[in-house]
């Protein structure tokens, strides 16, 4: 039997070994205590109203749209109707709430484009309870960012990082309103980078296990260093809550999407004129391949900037620029920040080579072809609410159809947005017209009755052809 001084001993060490291994794990842990409180009074909660019209069916569920498949943007569940108003038929008021965050000193607040989408009526509330009207400068809804303006000084700002410098399995933090409960802190760490989703073919999102919630949205993420790395803006769920997904958008995509609407009032992205499609293991095998990579060229607009600078159906894409295309999905994030006008060197495979082609990338459509189309369709979007654009025959072609016009932008107070109209849908039909061009819609729209809803027939990327009833205001 061990003598009792002994056991002391054995027991006083043994003691002294798990607080030494206590101690040092704690200094592992982050401490975020001195982030939160030099970066909180930059975090701002925002709260949004959005008026019904009294033709509005009533509450529409998650935000008021339909969410392409399980993911889901999280700037906070509109909230039911306030007492006698917002049934079938009636009007009412939709509130929302969201995060954001002071860039300037001036006044200027980054968030997400979800969080004020067709809002009536922005309010900040500062981290001092001040409130205050904001005006939304512009949004971008490729990348969901939306710049607003407060009419304020000398606001305090927080410090912007590099979301190049991220690396996985770094500590990081969010600070937003989840379900209203102002400035809540959550941590966790990078789970991956570059990551793109569903219909968000231009944003290399950030990946994190950090929880956010409904209300979440547009508020920012940092590094341990307390400087913003992105913007927090979707989860991944099947629960309708948090389960560990969260992607961000990365603070240097933010930083020069709001440049651009600040100084230009729109964001320009490189544009290529081409349609593509992965390469399956059985394509690399038949185009010579030792494993799947790049993206497959399927066809090409005859007037686009490929075509101009000999690139043919058939081609592989495998770098832009000298960076690696691993996916298909990656290519239009690669083309879309090169500035238009500019050149990017691509280097593809044809007839088992690899060769270097240069390309004067081109304006994204959905600038120029909608300035194009806005004098043919200006009637059209006054009375309907929608900017359109022409489609090429390479792009009906694609998506198999024989006519149509593309929506390009949807005014969300106007009669297409509560007719369920999307930015990206094709119009092929209204009121029982086929539509080939946006000249024809304004024709058509100036003769649209106002005293019963018509049927558009469109078609809809991922659903097909469906028919939704618009109901036009009376005059």
């Amino acid at each position: 039997m061990m003598p009792l001084t002994r056991q002391f001993s054995f027991w006083a060490l043994l003691l002294v070994v798990l607080l030494s291994w206590q101690s040092a794990f704690a200094r592992e842990l982050p401490d975020f205590t001195e982030l939160v409180e030099d970066a909180a009074p930059g975090v701002v909660n925002i709260s949004t109203t959005r008026v019904i019209p009294e033709r509005s069916q009533g509450f529409e569920g998650f935000g008021g749209q339909e969410i392409p498949e399980i993911f889901r943007h999280f700037f906070g569940d509109r909230f039911p109707m306030p007492p006698g108003g917002g049934g079938p038929g009636r009007g009412g008021e939709r509130q929302s709430l969201g995060s954001g965050f002071v860039i300037s000193e001036d006044g200027y607040i980054l968030t997400n484009a979800h969080v004020v989408e067709g809002a009536d009526e922005i309010l900040v509330r500062l981290n001092d309870r001040r409130e205050l009207q904001a005006e939304l400068v512009g949004a971008d809804t490729q990348t969901d960012v939306a710049l607003l303006k407060v009419d304020a000084s000398d606001l305090p700002t927080l410090n912007m990082g590099d979301s190049d410098e991220l690396r996985v399995g770094e500590w990081v933090a969010a600070i937003g309103s989840p379900f209203g409960f102002d400035h809540s802190v959550t941590a966790g760490i990078v789970s991956a980078i570059n990551r793109t989703l569903p219909r968000d073919a231009y944003v290399p999102f950030i990946q994190t296990d950090v929880a956010i919630n409904p209300g979440n949205s547009g508020g920012p993420l940092f590094n341990l260093d307390g400087e913003v790395v992105g913007i927090n803006s979707q989860i991944f769920t099947r629960s309708g809550g948090f389960m560990g997904l969260s992607f961000a958008i990365p603070i240097n995509v933010a930083m020069d999407v709001a440049s651009q609407i600040r100084d230009d009032g729109r964001v320009q992205r490189g544009w290529l004129g081409v349609m593509i499609q992965p390469v399956s293991r059985d394509l690399a095998e038949s185009f010579g391949m030792d494993s799947p990579s790049g993206a497959l060229i399927a066809d090409l607009d005859p007037e686009g900037p490929a075509a101009q600078a000999g690139l043919q159906a058939g081609d592989i894409v495998l770098e832009v620029d000298g960076e690696e295309v691993e996916r298909s999905r990656n290519l239009p994030r690669l083309i879309g920040r090169v500035t238009p006008g500019n050149e990017a060197e691509l280097t593809i495979l044809r007839d088992g080579e690899r060769q270097d082609i240069a390309v004067t990338i081109g304006d994204w459509p959905e600038s120029e072809q909608a300035r194009q189309a806005s004098a043919a369709g200006s009637d059209a979007q006054a009375r309907l609410g929608i900017a359109v654009a022409e489609l090429d025959e390479a792009e009906r072609k694609r998506l198999g159809i024989d006519g149509g016009v593309l929506v390009r932008d949807v005014d969300p107070r106007g009669a297409a947005a509560e007719a369920k109209i999307m930015p990206g849908d094709v119009i092929v039909s209204l009121d029982h017209h086929a539509v080939e061009s946006a000249e024809q819609l304004r024709d058509l729209a100036a003769d649209l009755p106002t005293d019963r809803p018509v049927p558009v027939r469109l078609y809809r990327e991922g659903r097909g052809s469906l028919f939704v009833a618009l109901r036009l205001g009376r005059d």
